[in-house]
């Protein structure tokens, strides 16, 4: 699949929806999907067009995290993919950072599971709404890969021993819990998922740009 198939991008009254569109691996953060969202996260950055994003899916779920098949077949390097997974770790964080440092307000629209690196994608959001079905884990530990990187923004959103007990445990927590510790914002019906998410962009869309921008930035 190319960028374009990838990370789809449709632009509206000043408001931006990007939908992850690789279903079949549960949008999983991909080596070409994070240049995808690296890409136009950086071209949105540079149009003044844009006063709002909308982060969204397709298929049933939002994000599994990295590429797990990806990351296995890298064991056969002659490091056992050492400096690999050392890049392909930058590379993510890089791309997280780039969400937090939009001038535009980011907006996660969560369907399904948001795990790991997903589940960190979310954190790093700066608003978040759910279906009522949604679930949140960073589930690393399961698999003997702790979440260490979406731990730094799991932390700046829920409280110490909150996002502890997800890191240790690797539990499923349902959206209403969720919201309750804070990762976010608002639980709504499946059905009503698309139109709250872009209800709050439009809202943001229709207050002055540069004081969104620098409140953003000061925040």
């Amino acid at each position: 699949m190319t960028q374009d198939d990838l990370l789809l991008r449709e632009d509206r009254n000043g408001v931006t929806r990007l939908t992850l569109n690789a279903p079949k691996s549960i949008n999983a953060l991909s080596e070409a999907m994070l240049d995808a969202l690296s890409t136009t996260l950086d071209e949105i950055a540079a149009d003044r067009s844009v006063k709002a994003v909308i982060l969204r899916s397709s298929g049933n779920h939002f994000c599994a995290g990295h590429n797990l098949k990806e990351m296995s077949l890298r064991r056969q390097d002659d490091d056992g993919g050492f400096q690999y997974f050392q890049d392909l770790f930058a590379t993510c964080s890089a791309m997280m950072l780039r969400v937090v440092r939009l001038p535009q307000p980011v907006i996660a629209e969560v369907r399904g599971i948001a795990t790991a690196a997903g589940c960190q994608l979310v954190a790093s959001c700066d608003l978040a709404v759910a279906a009522e079905d949604a679930s949140f884990a960073t589930s690393g530990v399961n698999i003997g890969l702790f979440c260490s990187t979406p731990m730094v923004a799991l932390s700046r959103n829920v409280a110490r021993k909150h996002a502890m007990e997800m890191l240790l445990l690797g539990e499923f927590l349902p959206a209403a819990r969720v919201a309750e510790l804070g990762l976010i914002n608002r639980v709504v019906p499946l059905d009503a998922l698309e139109d709250e998410a872009l209800n709050m962009a439009q809202i943001i869309a229709g207050k002055s740009p540069a004081a969104v921008k620098v409140g953003k930035r000061a925040f």
